[in-house]
C-alpha cells in the first residue's frame, strides 16, 4: 500500500509539474445505505486539478463506517484508503473517467466473514453527465464498472445490476455502481 501511494503521488507530482494548471476543484461524495443485515455511511474527498483540454486529475481519500448483522453475528468496521482519478470532460456536459483506489476493507461480502487480505483494490471505468448547477457548484452523475471486483470490495453491497435466468434467479451481479459527486471550484 505504501508503494502504491508513493507511486501515485509521484505520478501526480510529475503531471502537475509538467502541465499548466487551469483551475482546481474540491470533490465531495457522500455514501450511505442500510438494511436489516447491516449498512454503511461515509464519503470521499477528491482534489481535482483541471489541466488543458478539460482533463481533471488528482488524489482521492475515502472513509466509511460499516456494520453487519448477518446470521445474528454483529460486527463493525471502518473502511479507509486513497487513490487517484482522471476524468475527461467534454463540452462541460459529459465526462469519462477512470478511478483507482486501495481500500482497507477487512470484510468479505461473499462469505460474510473477516479475511486475511485486508486491502481491496478497485479500478472503476465509466462516465456520465457533468452539470453546472451554480457558479460555485458542479455535479457529476455517473455509472462506473469495477474491472477488479475484489471479494472484499466495500462497493459490493452497492451493486444493483442483476442478471437473472429463466426461473428469475439471480445468476450474476454486475460490478456497476452509480456515483454522484459535487465539485466546488477553488481557484481559476
Amino acid at each position: 500500500m505504501k508503494h502504491f501511494l508513493l507511486g501515485s503521488f509521484l505520478c501526480l507530482f510529475y503531471i502537475f509539474s509538467n502541465a499548466q494548471l487551469q483551475s482546481s476543484e474540491l470533490g465531495i461524495e457522500a455514501y450511505g445505505g442500510g438494511s436489516q443485515l447491516g449498512g454503511t455511511f461515509g464519503g470521499e474527498l477528491k482534489y481535482a486539478a483541471k489541466l488543458k483540454n478539460n482533463l481533471i486529475v488528482g488524489p482521492s481519500f475515502r472513509i466509511q463506517r460499516s456494520w453487519s448483522n448477518y446470521l445474528n453475528v454483529q460486527s463493525q468496521f471502518t473502511i479507509y484508503g486513497g487513490g487517484v482519478f482522471a476524468h475527461m470532460r467534454y463540452q462541460d456536459k459529459l465526462f469519462a473517467g477512470v478511478e483507482f483506489q486501495m481500500l482497507h476493507s477487512p470484510f468479505n461480502y461473499i462469505t460474510f466473514q473477516t479475511i486475511q487480505n485486508k486491502w481491496a483494490p478497485t479500478l472503476f471505468v465509466g462516465g456520465g453527465f457533468y452539470l453546472k448547477l451554480a457558479p460555485k457548484v458542479n455535479l457529476n452523475l455517473g455509472l462506473f464498472y469495477d474491472l477488479i471486483n475484489a471479494d472484499n470490495s466495500p462497493f459490493r453491497s452497492s451493486y444493483n445490476f442483476k442478471i437473472k435466468n429463466e426461473f428469475g434467479q439471480v445468476v450474476r451481479i454486475l460490478p456497476i455502481i452509480y456515483r454522484i459527486t459535487l465539485y466546488i471550484p477553488l481557484s481559476k
